[in-house]
């Protein structure tokens, strides 16, 4: 039986996603409890590859087990034998060929940063604080920007092993609150699929757009050239979280998508 898991982790104390000899990560963690709950070694495949430090709302993963375990209980079994840190919230039984990685529709990243005068303990585990207080017009104009299908190879990290760089962008906004003190941003980006550090460089520009340090045509540039010195700086990763990853038909009963 193939079964589906949608996993929420704190990627703090994570060496990313995928296993590495003498690390803690994610992938590690889950296929520790799945041995140990099903009796024998088992490969957990995940939707999306997190670096070190990235956080995650909604990472879908998928599991081969020969169990007599209904797939929905299979959640709570896990979760018995994972760590605080790392947790599934919802399991089903996969249709039959679903693979997580090639079958995903559509990804949602969100992006926080906030402006304060200096930094707050109670947001450094999951934001970046910024040192300019950026326009929040002139980086929703910038966002706009991302929308549509683009060949996005300046926003990409070097290490990355996709074989082409065109995407399509759904979904680009940035919102602005006050709390506690500070102006927080919250940028939420959903498309058909992400190159490595690419959501990272996409929230760098925008602050840069917004303190008036690059302009938003530099991102046009950046289409046609594909020169990473167009843009802005790689954010830190600890202000990303995976919120989703998306099918069709749902994964999960009364789950939709992001549009």
């Amino acid at each position: 039986m193939r079964i589906a898991l949608k996993v929420s982790y704190d990627g703090t104390m994570f060496e990313g996603w995928q296993v590495q000899p003498g690390k803690r990560t994610v992938q590690g963690e889950l296929e520790r409890a799945a041995c140990e709950l099903f009796g024998a070694p088992v490969k957990v495949a995940g939707s999306g590859r997190t670096d070190s430090g990235v956080h995650a709302e909604g990472q879908v993963c998928h599991l081969d087990a020969d169990t007599s375990i209904p797939a929905r209980k299979i959640r709570e079994c896990l979760n018995e034998r994972l760590p605080e840190d790392v947790r599934v919230l919802r399991s089903a039984e996969a249709p039959e060929g679903f693979d997580c990685t090639r079958n995903a529709r559509q990804k949602t990243y969100r992006y926080r940063f906030y402006y304060a005068e200096t930094a707050l303990p109670l947001f450094e585990r999951y934001a970046v604080r910024v040192r300019e207080k950026p326009d929040l017009g002139k980086m929703r104009s910038a966002a706009r920007l991302y929308v549509g299908e683009h060949d996005f190879a300046a926003f990409r990290a070097a290490g990355g092993s996709a074989k082409t760089t065109v995407r399509t962008i759904y979904r680009a906004e940035i919102s602005e609150i006050r709390q506690s003190g500070a102006t927080v941003y919250e940028f939420v980006v959903c498309g058909n699929g992400f190159l490595y550090n690419m959501v990272r460089i996409l929230a760098g520009h925008l602050v840069d757009v917004g303190c008036g340090k690059k302009e938003e045509e530099s991102i046009l540039a950046a289409y046609q050239t594909g020169d990473r010195s167009l843009l802005g700086k790689t954010m830190a990763a600890k202000g990303l979280t995976m919120v989703s990853a998306e099918y069709e038909p749902s994964l999960f009963p009364s789950e939709g998508d992001c549009e």
